[in-house]
């Protein structure tokens, strides 16, 4: 059995289980609603109850404390009937308050020769509500910044997820490798960026990774997915040698389990027993795709490839509004190249 609820001025409608809280089927069905803790303390997803009647099967939370008798508390909230409530939805990504928060450092797992995977959890009672393709800025202690993407999707939000590459001689990515303990405590500003999913479109898909670029298109991933997007998806993850490739059971898995995924590695300096594609990543595009006209192209890696993508993609017929980068370009103080260099 499940309940239908509306949203105002917003207009839209999802169904939500009578075992399931507002914000996590609404998150589920697409539909942005504002969010902080995620465990009825803060109140960031109070919403006006206009129709309808709710239960809390937890006890009454925090955040209803001193609020109107009409306030719901969407992230704790559980239907008993139809509802209808007022509540600003979150659009895009301009729309999620940018924040800065403590985080402790709970994983550390080396991928590879030259990837870890960090795992950052957020004090208790806080989540980050950010879209599928933001980055976060590490927040140094002299307030210099270091970005990285975030490469989990925003329904796995229980921790932060990054792939940092080490260059050698970049401070910070020296100090993650060298030095850096679990629960290690950071500071952190985010969500940041606008590379992110553009959900409305009906065009298929292609997403093209270079290094550590293929972080935030992990991510993308993962939501598309989630909410169940049927379109055609295409991913090229571009590296130099085959152990680049730090993650490379999971795109296969994904194209195993999805068929409307398909995934190609391509290697620019391919090992002597490699048997796939070769050459730059762009080019292993643009040879399976002469026509790019009806595409989306997300592209996230060094500027060098982004820029190289950009010019070809466009002789192909992709004009500039469907093609959406990450190029790392958004450090001023150029963390992204120093910590993200040509793969």
């Amino acid at each position: 059995m499940s309940f239908k609820v509306r949203t105002e001025p917003g207009g839209h409608t999802f169904e939500v289980a009578t075992d399931e809280s507002l914000l996590a089927a609404a998150l589920h069905q697409g539909i942005g609603l504002p969010y902080g803790c995620r465990n009825g303390q803060c109140g960031s997803c109070a919403a006006q109850l206009l129709q309808g009647e709710v239960a809390y099967p937890d006890g009454a939370p925090e955040a209803l404390r001193d609020r109107s008798a009409d306030t719901c508390i969407t992230c704790q909230a559980i239907p008993r009937s139809d509802l209808t409530i007022q509540v600003q939805e979150v659009a895009t990504a301009a729309g999620v308050e940018v924040r800065t928060l403590p985080c402790r450092v709970t994983a550390k797992q080396q991928l590879n020769h030259d990837v870890i995977r960090l795992y950052l959890k957020l004090p208790d009672n806080q989540r980050l509500q950010f879209f599928a393709g933001q980055y976060l800025d590490f927040i140094l202690r002299d307030g210099r910044k270091r970005a990285f993407s975030i490469a989990n999707a925003p329904h796995d939000d229980a921790l932060i997820e990054l792939h940092i590459r080490h260059v050698p001689g970049g401070e910070f990515t020296d100090y993650v490798f060298e030095s850096m303990q679990e629960k290690s405590i950071l500071r952190i500003q985010a969500p940041l960026g606008t590379f992110t999913l553009r959900e409305d479109s009906q065009r298929p898909l292609i997403f093209v990774g270079g290094g550590t670029g293929f972080a935030p298109i992990k991510g993308i991933i993962e939501h598309a997915f989630h909410i169940g997007i049927e379109r055609p998806m295409h991913l090229y993850w571009g590296v130099r040698a085959r152990r680049d490739l730090y993650l490379p059971d999971l795109p296969e898995q994904w194209a195993r389990e999805h068929p409307n995924l398909t995934y190609v590695p391509v290697l620019s300096e391919p090992d002597a027993d490699w048997t796939g594609r070769t050459g730059f990543v762009h080019e292993a595009v643009v040879a399976d795709h002469p026509d790019m006209s009806g595409f989306d192209v997300y592209l996230s890696g060094p500027p060098i490839m982004v820029d190289a993508g950009r010019t070809a993609f466009g002789a192909r017929g992709l004009t500039m509004d469907h093609m959406f980068s990450d190029a790392f370009e958004y450090a001023a103080d150029n963390a992204r190249k120093e910590d993200f260099s040509e793969p």
